[in-house]
């Protein structure tokens, strides 16, 4: 069993103080002789995705105390993608992710927790609890709430997404205001995350396959009865990891981070997967680089027909079996290594024996006979992105467009010309100014992306941006741009008008303009000024990095991706 690092704060005459504050709110001694489990999560009244984390941490607690540990419940904060998207407001999601990381990991130093259940819902809390658990190393794991599920609109299943996209339809005249509304009104039916293969059940199903949260446990719906059932195993299982001695780093692995890229890329989740994983890498001391997501999304298929880019939701995929099939698919032809080790205390491949196929779905599809025969990500670069940029495969329907420059500084005037009909087919919208540090905070840009779709321009207008896409974009869109405007990088001397070429094949995104050219431009370009001049924001501006890097705050950013290594 490990050492019970709560010890120097509850025991011998020193602590009487300590001891006393605790009793005030009804601790006794046996409850302070024992493992204290930290029970983290994000409620907040704001949002679906987290609303059901209370219910979530009573029953987390229950198990705790039932396998012989003290529960102490811990509150951090949630931004929500959808309800800030396309405003300032969405500035703050990236942001969130630090101060999520950073607060878990303070409380948990600050009161010596000996073991670690964090609850995790919305986009940017998945990534952070991770980020926070391997900075702590101590015994714990990751509890996703689940997801909602899907509204019903005009006889067929629909999402939040089907909501953004009807905005641009809407806007274009093929969908009425009647519609909308009627839409708007039926979308999100009850609590639980983004209902697709967008960014939070990407990340869910990344860190079941990173090892950090039960293989399998995903799917289930967050108003699901089951899912209390679940919360008291996490907190038995949380005891059990602490008396086995078994912390993150010995699950956090260079493997495991493999299999969390090819659970992403075989699904065709979010390119948000590239940012998050890199930070919970850096964070874990494991080498990680753009490339690797390359190398392993080449050799992945795409297996699950999944939203945004297929016809199924999340529910649908835990109705078919899940990620424990996906896994066991992958697993069965190599692509994951099934010996990595998880937080039951068992291997991925010992727990993914279990997968069950339902009978006659079609959600999973076979490795031998998938939906497509790569993954669902590409690292490009090339003249615009020396750096690299990322660009999300699975549904686009051209994978190579060469056009002029549409420039825009801000992500609402790209908005805004888009719904007035001022972009057309050929054009390659860039938006800049908005990455990690140009925001700051590197906003999503499912507003436009949606937008270019509901108007039927989806497979007739590539984007580049420094920005973010959310899980539900869908196109030929290449984020990530890298360097950023706001550090001088090429995609701020783009002009409108300019021929840029982006080209999926040849993994190159190039602004075709003589250098001669570029070198006039770079001498008479002088970095903006920050939009924020104090407060989170403009700490948050002074100290993030690359988004090369994961778009992390370390105090030191490498000089170049680390190679990678076992």
């Amino acid at each position: 069993m490990r050492e019970r690092r709560s010890r120097s704060l509850y025991e011998g005459r020193d602590r009487a103080p300590a001891r006393a504050f605790l009793r005030a709110i009804g601790h006794t001694d046996e409850d302070m002789a024992r493992p204290v489990v930290g029970v983290a999560h994000s409620w907040i009244g704001t949002m679906p995705c987290n609303f059901t984390h209370r219910r979530i941490a009573e029953h987390v607690a229950r198990g705790v105390r039932a396998a012989g540990g003290t529960p102490m419940e811990l509150n951090t904060i949630a931004i929500s993608d959808v309800v800030t998207m396309g405003t300032e407001g969405m500035k703050t999601s990236l942001v969130s992710r630090e101060v999520i990381a950073d607060s878990i990991e303070l409380v948990a130093r600050g009161h010596m927790f000996d073991a670690l259940v964090t609850i995790v819902g919305c986009d940017k809390t998945i990534p952070a609890a991770a980020m926070a658990h391997a900075r702590l190393d101590v015994p714990g794991l990751v509890v996703y709430s689940g997801p909602t599920l899907p509204g019903r609109f005009a006889g067929g299943d629909v999402t939040i997404a089907t909501v953004f996209e009807a905005v641009g339809a809407n806007a274009s005249g093929r969908m009425t205001d009647a519609e909308l509304r009627d839409l708007e009104e039926h979308a999100c039916p009850g609590a639980g995350a983004c209902g697709g293969q967008y960014t939070a059940n990407t990340m869910a199903m990344a860190l079941e396959f990173l090892g950090l949260s039960p293989l399998g446990t995903m799917g289930t719906p967050a108003v699901a009865a089951e899912r209390d059932a679940m919360a008291a195993d996490a907190g038995r299982t949380a005891m059990r990891l602490f008396e086995a001695d078994l912390p993150p780093s010995r699950i956090l692995r260079p493997a495991a981070f493999r299999n969390a890229i090819a659970a992403g890329v075989a699904t065709g989740g979010s390119t948000n997967l590239v940012l998050h994983l890199l930070a919970i890498a850096r964070d874990a001391g494991v080498p990680l680089d753009l490339e690797e997501f390359h190398a392993v999304s080449e050799r992945t298929p795409i297996i699950a027909d999944l939203l945004p880019h297929g016809r199924y939701n999340a529910v649908d995929l835990h109705r078919a079996g899940g990620s424990r099939l996906v896994a066991r698919r992958l697993i069965d032809t190599g692509l994951v290594d099934g010996t990595a080790l998880t937080v039951t205390g068992r291997t991925i491949g010992e727990e993914a024996e279990g997968a069950v196929a339902a009978p006659g779905q079609d959600v999973v599809a076979s490795v031998e006979r998938p939906r497509h025969p790569t993954g669902g990500l590409a690292v490009l670069r090339g003249s615009l992105a020396p750096d690299g940029c990322v660009v999300k495969t699975a549904g686009c329907a051209t994978l190579r467009q060469r056009g002029p420059a549409r420039v825009f500084d801000r992500e609402e005037d790209a908005m805004a010309a888009v719904q007035q009909g001022r972009v057309v087919a050929g054009d390659v919208v860039v938006i800049r100014y908005e990455g990690p540090r140009g925001g700051p905070g590197m906003r999503e840009m499912l507003g436009v992306t949606a937008a270019l779709v509901g108007r039927g321009l989806g497979g007739d207008v590539a984007l580049v941006t420094d920005g973010r896409f959310s899980g539900a974009t869908r196109g030929l869109m290449a984020g990530h741009v890298a360097p950023e405007a706001a550090a001088g990088g090429p995609i701020a001397l783009v002009e409108e008008g300019d021929r840029i070429t982006v080209d999926v094949a040849a993994r190159r995104v190039d602004l075709e303009v003589p250098a001669e050219v570029l070198a006039r431009r770079r001498a008479a370009w002088s970095a903006p000024a920050g939009r924020y001049t104090g407060g989170v924001m403009a700490k948050y501006r002074s100290l993030v990095g690359s988004a090369a890097y994961g778009a992390v705050t370390a105090p030191v950013e490498p000089e170049k991706e680390p190679a990678w290594h076992d």
